[in-house]
């Protein structure tokens, strides 16, 4: 039997996104966020909060990168939910991680993460203290430690987690269960 839970944001799994711009003096943000992803085959959107000092930094750069977290680096990933670029100036050189200028944006790439998406903002849209950035991915940056030999990203080598809205946890992605256009393929007419 079903039962009702009320209106809350379940939908598993959510992505950990790494969402890293240069603040006005130049140093390093990183947020922490799940509300994001892809909405086009050339596109992201980030559904953020408009005060967020990140969101402040895509306004003004008009650019950032995406980087997927791994579970080697969960610690920082997560400080970067903690803190705030606010309330804590270089919040990133905590971390210890490095970081180097993209080539394509005005935003930072993040060395230790293992995908790194590079975009430039293409529209902001604002309503009710909301904030939706949609940004055009303009390359894509793998650590060749998760390229299989055709150098396609293989996703078991990237030891990406998850995040999940239920009980506020990460979880390991596990392997793989099926081939996606062919697991279904026996329900067919």
């Amino acid at each position: 039997m079903l039962k009702s839970l009320g209106v809350k944001p379940y939908l598993f799994p959510m992505p950990v996104l790494m969402v890293a711009t240069y603040c006005e003096d130049g140093t390093v943000d990183v947020m922490n966020m799940a509300w994001g992803g892809i909405c086009a085959e050339n596109k992201v959107a980030l559904n953020l909060s408009a005060d967020h000092k990140t969101t402040e930094n895509i306004r003004t750069r008009r650019a950032f990168t995406i980087s997927i977290a791994d579970t080697d680096h969960i610690e920082a990933a997560d400080f970067f939910g903690i803190a705030s670029a606010k309330n804590m100036p270089d919040k990133f050189a905590h971390t210890g991680l490095h970081a180097v200028k993209s080539d394509q944006v005005d935003a930072p790439v993040i060395e230790e993460f293992p995908i790194t998406l590079v975009c430039s903002v293409t529209e902001i849209q604002e309503q009710d203290g909301d904030c939706r950035v949609v940004g055009e991915i303009v390359d894509v940056l793998a650590d060749e430690k998760v390229l299989d030999e055709k150098n396609r990203v293989d996703p078991a080598k990237i030891n990406a987690f998850v995040f999940d809205q239920f009980r506020n946890g990460y979880y390991a992605i596990g392997e793989k269960i099926g081939q996606a256009w062919n697991a279904g393929a026996g329900l067919m007419y």
